[in-house]
């Protein structure tokens, strides 16, 4: 998530905030700033709409998260194409996709990271800031005329807001949608909804009901048996649910922090009311025998297998694990099954689509701003990652090879290339053969962008998710290098402790009765004292910026 005594701090942090401010208004410091002898390459007039191609021939370097789906190939037409188009060669420093995380904190530790680090989450920027090795982007916002154009025009500044640190400036260049992307959800077998004349449930309390249902007719099954419980245990179910009553996120995305919007303040998210409510509800459903209780422990490989063979009905789902997991293992046991993804259920939260508009983006190295082709590399940067030319191509490719347009411009897959079993009979493929529609370079823009491999039925999906009000961000509450550091030392044991008296709860191994025992048990591992640190980090931001 989102260091001094605090004596200092009050005296420090007052100067500093109130400069802050001004960088937080304007956020375009490098317009006053030297940037002579750093042009070599750079464009005198890029801008919106300008296909980006350096002066001279340029080499930047670029950490590659090495995606066993696709795995990196130096022939693809993605490398050559872009040195064409843009001058620019990326040097790909590679690394498997299970070891980046580490991987990129040692570079960055050792002061050997490559210029450009992508893949990042906005919380894994937070330990880096205090080195000095990574670049406040947002002191160079001037020279990505597609990334200003379009945090205003989306009105995206409430979640730009949420990436600054204590000195106001924001130090990655997240992934922008224009609308929130919302993925997870459950996936139901709908022939045994029609079989047992039961419509598709809307909300959580509807699900509860056509679980009960099923378990009527179908006594020796667990109706509702999920994956994805390893590391954490039910981390998808866990989330939706916190989602769905209002908090920041729990399970795989646990937050220690939620905004309680009627109190103004923070609170930590597995000590509220909701939280507790999320836990009453599961552990209704392993209680009355309709959540199979090994699904917080289970493989994902075990999940499948009870699907697949009967033994349960409804699992956690994205559009992925439907068409790539779930009807291909009921297809070879039972091919009049049928399973779809389902919105998701609506809980006290009321219809809201809890996703972020943010996703992970950009950090770039502090050595950077010393090169000689700096300016280059932000504008190369700004039309890769953010013009809609620049998303296109990462995207779909080439025109002609990878892709065809209709009379309305409109693009769609050429016939011999296949992704997610769009041209399921094509010889090539899109990412294994040509190196687009790669999680490096392609996340966010524009619905029709994000969608255009979606099936009709995802499309179809998002349509429902997007009509729903998108969750309003929490505000920032920024923390400095004295709190950080304090805070890293409290978020492990607070987060394990939730986890594992979560499943105790759920489970029926520890009486919900026992909630203040529990309460006080998070206080002792500071959980009050890191609230309170979030509260005075957000009243401090907002009393410099407004």
């Amino acid at each position: 998530m989102l260091r001094r005594p605090w004596r200092q701090v009050a005296t420090a942090a007052a100067a500093l905030l109130t400069a802050a401010s001004l960088v937080a208004c304007g956020d375009d410091p490098s317009e006053n700033q030297d940037l002579s002898e750093n042009r070599a390459g750079a464009m005198e007039n890029y801008a919106v709409g300008t296909q980006f191609k350096a002066t001279e021939p340029i080499s930047f370097s670029v950490l590659y998260n090495n995606h066993p789906n696709y795995p990196l190939k130096n022939d693809w037409l993605f490398w050559s194409e872009l040195k064409s188009r843009t001058n620019i060669t990326l040097d790909p420093v590679a690394v498997p996709l299970s070891d980046y995380n580490q991987k990129r904190s040692l570079l960055i530790g050792a002061g050997d990271a490559p210029l450009l680090i992508p893949k990042t989450y906005p919380p894994d920027v937070n330990t880096f800031v205090s080195s000095g090795a990574i670049l406040p982007v947002s002191d160079h916002l001037d020279l990505m005329p597609n990334l200003k154009e379009k945090i205003e025009k989306w009105n995206l500044k409430p979640e730009i807001d949420t990436l600054r640190q204590q000195d106001g400036k924001f130090y990655l260049l997240p992934g922008l949608h224009k609308k929130p992307w919302h993925e997870y959800s459950l996936a139901i077998r709908t022939d045994i909804l029609d079989e047992l004349n039961l419509a598709v449930p809307k909300t959580w309390d509807e699900l509860y009901t056509v679980l009960k249902a099923m378990k009527a007719a179908y006594p020796d099954v667990y109706p509702f048996s999920d994956r994805w419980s390893q590391p954490n245990p039910a981390g998808n179910l866990f989330n939706l649910l916190a989602v769905s009553h209002g908090l920041e996120g729990a399970g795989w995305n646990f937050q220690h922090m939620s905004w309680n919007a009627q109190a103004q303040k923070f609170e930590y998210t597995g000590a509220t009311e909701q939280y507790k409510q999320v836990l009453q509800y599961l552990n209704k459903l392993v209680a009355e025998k309709l959540l199979d209780p090994e699904s917080f422990t289970q493989t994902d490989d075990a999940a499948r297998q009870k699907l697949a063979n009967g033994r349960s009905f409804v699992i956690s789902a994205n559009a992925q694990a439907v068409v790539n997991d779930y009807r291909p293992d009921l297809a070879a046991t039972n091919p009049k099954a049928k399973i779809a993804k389902i919105p998701l259920p609506v809980g006290p939260a009321g219809e809201i689509n809890p996703s972020s508009r943010l996703e992970n983006g950009m950090m770039i190295s502090s050595k950077a701003r010393d090169s000689k082709n700096f300016v280059a590399m932000m504008q190369f940067v700004d039309w890769l990652w953010y013009s809609d030319a620049g998303q296109e191509f990462a995207k779909w490719g080439v025109e002609g090879t990878t892709f065809v347009k209709d009379a309305s411009g409109k693009p769609t897959l050429a016939p011999e290339v296949n992704v997610i079993g769009l041209n399921p009979n094509a010889p090539k493929h899109l990412q294994k053969d040509f190196g687009f529609y790669n999680g490096v370079f392609a996340y966010g823009g524009k619905p029709e962008l994000v969608q255009a491999f979606f099936s009709p039925e995802e499309q179809e999906f998002q349509q429902v998710m997007n009509a729903r009000t998108p969750k309003t961000p929490p505000p920032p509450y920024p923390l400095n290098d004295e709190e950080r550091e304090q805070v890293s030392l409290w978020e492990t044991p607070l987060r394990d402790h939730v986890y594992q008296a979560s499943l105790q709860f759920v489970l029926g191994q520890r009486d919900l009765g026992q909630w203040d025992a529990y309460l006080a048990e998070l206080r002792s591992k500071n959980m009050d004292a890191y609230v309170e640190m979030a509260n005075k980090a957000y009243e401090r931001y907002k009393e410099a910026n407004g």
